[in-house]
């Protein structure tokens, strides 16, 4: 059905359930035609620039032809096939690639559909290693307030309880133990008191706890927090000292966003589980994955045990050979130059904004830039004002955040550090 733009619009408005929005007064939708680049092209004819790489994970831009090519000539040989007893040379590479590029010591790779899947998948391994190793009692997880760790149930439970957005599922929900949010900035040392009330909850808890949970150096959508890697590396050795597993949720952060190509580089740390998504197919598809050491894999598969756990599109071989292009292209290119160019021009572009009266905070680490304003955003003003401007940039809460594709030219990402002063007015910030 071709469908006219003011048609298509409100039958969206009407019957399709967006994310984080009601279905009684939904946020607006914008019609987008095509895409190409780092430009969304509407329905209406207007371009905009795109600053959110879509949720993070159009690292390459879209349209891409490198991607497109491996899509096309994956689709002519297959699309999808189960992979319970079946593989295929799209998933063993991808294994291999991710193995060759993560941190050391992650030995066994678990190909799930999104990354909130990759987190309980993590969960699983983890209280199911303990179960194998006579210890049951261990099935509690550590995680950090200002986390963020997915939307469905088990991953609920790790995100920060109050700013989580998932308060209204507590009684549901396990009850998971939670450290404060990490004080100590990034780049700066771990406080002193920070580092002994980390080691009071292990010492508290440790016989209780299967693991902690945590986004290494950046929280996402928790907070956009930056924090010290020392913390980090006091996280994993308290992890070791206490015989508890280590889970690193990179699905933000890995293939470069924060600056390494995954954020536990910063501290040297091996996870003994880590959770990948979002970039790994360039934005393409769906796709993520949990990897694991083979101290883990060997635990969880104690006593014959197996990880009751498959994806009807587990291992899918259309997104496997997408993401092994993905990878790819990140490997041929200077991505690291190019990041660090974003985060120069995100430093310069952004302090000006650090003495507004409505700016309580600026940071930019990698390709990721923040200016946090002291009131909540009225998300659907400042949409508006910003699509005007022909730029997207989605707002949450009190931040006004950039994270585009590495790709971005500078005078397109000028743009879009420009455009943030359209949301610093008294009549788009309450409270």
């Amino acid at each position: 059905m071709c469908w006219l733009m003011a048609d298509l619009a409100e039958f969206d408005r009407l019957h399709l359930w967006h994310p984080y929005t009601s279905v009684v007064e939904p946020l607006p939708a914008y019609p987008v035609a095509s895409a190409r680049g780092v430009r969304l092209k509407l329905d209406d004819g207007r371009e905009l620039i795109d600053g959110m790489a879509s949720w993070w994970c159009a690292i390459h831009g879209y349209n891409h032809a490198a991607l497109n090519a491996a899509a096309t000539d994956q689709l002519a040989r297959m699309a999808h096939v189960m992979f319970g007893g079946l593989t295929h040379a799209p998933a063993v590479g991808l294994a291999e690639d991710l193995l060759n590029i993560a941190p050391n010591g992650l030995e066994h790779v678990f190909l799930a559909d999104s990354g909130s899947v990759a987190v309980e998948v993590a969960l699983k391994m983890a209280i199911q290693y303990w179960v194998g190793q006579g210890r049951p009692e261990k099935h509690r997880m550590l995680a950090l307030r200002g986390g963020y760790h997915g939307d469905t149930l088990g991953a609920m439970s790790v995100c920060d309880p109050v700013t989580g957005m998932h308060r209204k599922f507590a009684r549901v929900l396990p009850e998971q133990l939670f450290a404060p949010r990490p004080a100590s900035r990034f780049g700066e040392p771990l406080r002193d008191d920070e580092a002994a009330a980390l080691e009071s909850l292990f010492e508290q808890h440790h016989a209780e706890l299967a693991a902690v949970i945590l986004e290494p150096i950046v929280q996402g959508a928790g907070g956009m927090w930056f924090y010290s890697a020392d913390y980090l590396a006091r996280i994993a050795d308290l992890c070791r000292e206490y015989n508890v597993l280590l889970i690193a949720d990179e699905i933000a952060t890995a293939f470069g966003r924060a600056g390494r190509l995954f954020a536990c580089d910063y501290a040297q740390v091996t996870p003994d589980i880590l959770c990948v998504g979002k970039a790994l197919t360039g934005g393409y598809m769906t796709l993520a994955a949990t990897l694991a050491t083979r101290r883990v894999a060997e635990g969880v598969s104690a006593d014959g045990g197996v990880l009751m756990h498959g994806p009807t599109f587990m291992g899918n071989p259309l997104a496997c050979a997408v993401a092994r292009a993905s990878l790819a292209l990140l490997a041929s290119m200077d991505w690291s130059q190019q990041v660090r160019r974003i985060e120069a021009q995100l430093k310069d572009d952004l302090a000006q904004y650090a003495g507004h009266s409505l700016v309580a905070d600026v940071r930019v680490l990698g390709a990721i830039g923040v200016v946090e304003l002291v009131g909540q955003v009225d998300v659907a003003a400042v949409q508006a004002r910003f699509v005007e401007a022909g730029v997207w940039i989605r707002p949450f809460g009190r931040l006004v955040y950039l994270m585009p594709p590495y790709v971005i030219k500078s005078e397109d990402l000028r743009r879009l550090t420009g455009a943030i002063e359209l949301a610093l007015e008294p009549a788009v910030v309450t409270g």
